[in-house]
């Protein structure tokens, strides 16, 4: 693996991104066990489960994201700089432990119902976060980045069922993407389904002087390049895994 750089290195550490691409593992072994009960129920067993480890190997994850993100701020310099200060400091370093302690929580099923009808209460009730909270969501592309990766994700993954036989050379790639465009409506509801949760247990914690000094980093020219660096790096893994898991589905 390449040497990172100084600012880069000092970055994926501020940000936790080891502790991010471990909890990505662990739901990754979510959804292996869903795709097992969705595809071959009953079947695969250790195989199967072993098979979904070593494509979520945070190690492989963690180089393969540590190259997209050093190639897409190579050509913005002092961003790494930037950002690796902002998420340093004390309040960074909150919002950090924060998201990762609200993303190892949702995945109990218990804990994410507890925090939707949170979410649904604040809505009821029009809660001034609300508010603040679309904005954060807004500046950083939130809901188009994540479907889009998502649709993305899912085209690979029938690259990958393709690959392994399993279509029996009866779709082509055109075909594949009109079946995935046509999961758009599903994908952007669910993934609304799981963010506004998310984000109103990570930052109920936050004041609302924290919650805005995140949202003016993510409206500086620096944040909004991290922001299109990180979607990139992460969806790099998620096409990657995603193709593999499904080539690996139509094999078992």
């Amino acid at each position: 693996m390449a040497e990172l750089s100084q600012d880069l290195r000092a970055l994926t550490e501020a940000m936790q991104i080891h502790d991010v691409l471990a909890i990505m593992q662990a739901e990754g072994q979510d959804y292996g066990k869903q795709l097992r009960d969705e595809m071959f129920p009953g079947k695969g067993g250790a195989e199967w489960q072993a098979t979904v480890t070593r494509i979520y190997d945070p190690a492989r994850m963690h180089e393969e994201f540590t190259a997209r993100l050093a190639k897409e701020l190579a050509v913005k310099p002092g961003v790494a700089s930037a950002a690796a200060d902002f998420f340093a400091s004390e309040t960074g370093r909150k919002i950090i432990g924060l998201e990762l302690e609200a993303r190892r929580a949702l995945l109990d099923p218990v804990i994410e119902e507890t925090a939707r009808k949170a979410f649904e209460k604040m809505e009821a009730e029009n809660s001034p976060r609300l508010e603040a909270l679309r904005r954060f969501a807004k500046v950083n592309d939130l809901i188009e980045m994540n479907v889009m990766g998502a649709l993305n994700a899912n085209f690979a993954f029938y690259q990958g069922m393709a690959s392994g036989g399993a279509l029996g050379g009866e779709m082509s790639e055109e075909d594949m993407l009109s079946e995935v465009w046509s999961q758009e409506e599903q994908v952007r509801s669910d993934a609304e389904d799981w963010l506004w949760p998310y984000l109103a247990l990570a930052y109920q914690p936050l004041s609302d002087e924290e919650l805005q000094a995140y949202q003016s980093f993510s409206e500086s020219p620096a944040g909004r390049d991290l922001n299109a660096a990180l979607f990139a790096a992460f969806d790099t893994s998620f096409v990657r895994i995603s193709r593999e898991l499904g080539r690996a589905t139509a094999l078992m």
